[in-house]
């Protein structure tokens, strides 16, 4: 019975005021935002890490300018061990991490067979292994505090590939199974919940080039607009969101229609050759 009325109630939101919050490629794109998004609703502190440390300190230094403590490391969260040791760093100089966003990706923008090899493993060991190494350094403190929430901002593509980002919508589909099996595993685990995002194409540098059919039709989301639904899933506990909400229908017909339609359907839309003029940062 509580249940059933907790769906037609809204949920109590989260009080972000003593939440240290840390963000995984956090000095640039969709990071950066969600940093400021962060800062805002009034988070205590906050982490960034990221490889470029120009940006981060250009981020850190912004987000100090709103009145919030920001602090951050160099760290790759392809290398395990690195994660590992910067881990037992932020809490010994900054506090336990209470909200961990997995934001960190890269894109190498071609066919398989046009692909380098170690930038295949690169997708892979960012994107996915990433955030195996994160969960693992700060989920085991969120559980013993009872307040946690573990985010990763993925992708619709791991749902709905298209051509020229095998390596991408691979590492992104591996993401999202990963975390579907994190968010069951933590039901019975007061206090720790976790938030998937699946955005459209975001107009950052990341994916600058890639062009759809219609515009019009499916503009790109703005960076800004993701990290405020993201921030707002992290304060209702909601585990997954579908940016823009008109993606529920790609992920329902997609289940329901022959793959000769979906076909036609990619190839109608522009997403079957939408990377051929990829021009973003890998």
């Amino acid at each position: 019975m509580g249940a059933t009325v907790g769906w037609f109630l809204p949920s109590r939101r989260r009080d972000l005021t003593g939440d240290v919050v840390l963000i995984t490629g956090g000095g640039r794109g969709i990071g950066r935002h969600l940093a400021k998004e962060f800062a805002v609703r009034g988070a205590k502190k906050l982490i960034l890490w990221g490889l470029t440390e120009k940006c981060l300190k250009e981020a850190c230094e912004d987000i100090a300018l709103m009145g919030t403590e920001c602090h951050y490391f160099v760290c790759d969260v392809a290398n395990r061990e690195e994660v590992y040791k910067q881990a037992k760093v932020v809490r010994e100089k900054v506090g336990d991490v209470t909200i961990l966003v997995n934001n960190a990706a890269v894109v190498h923008g071609k066919s398989l067979l046009d692909s380098d090899d170690d930038a295949l493993l690169k997708s892979q060991h960012i994107n996915t292994m990433g955030q195996f190494w994160t969960t693992k350094a700060f989920l085991p403190r969120m559980l013993e505090l009872q307040n946690g929430h573990v985010v990763c901002v993925n992708s619709i593509l791991s749902l709905s590939p298209i051509p020229g980002a095998i390596d991408y919508c691979t590492s992104k589909a591996s993401s999202l199974a990963f975390m579907e099996s994190l968010t069951l595993g933590l039901l019975d685990c007061p206090g720790v919940g976790c938030t998937t995002v699946l955005p459209f194409h975001t107009n950052t540098e990341m994916f600058q080039g890639m062009r759809v059919r219609f515009p019009q039709l499916f503009p790109p989301l703005k960076p800004e607009v993701v990290a405020q639904k993201t921030v707002d899933a992290v304060r209702t506990n909601t585990a997954f969101v579908y940016l823009p909400w008109s993606m529920h229908a790609l992920v329902i017909l997609k289940s329901m229609i022959p793959q000769s339609a979906l076909e036609e359907i990619h190839k109608f839309s522009g997403s079957y050759t939408c990377m051929n003029t990829f021009k973003g940062r890998t």
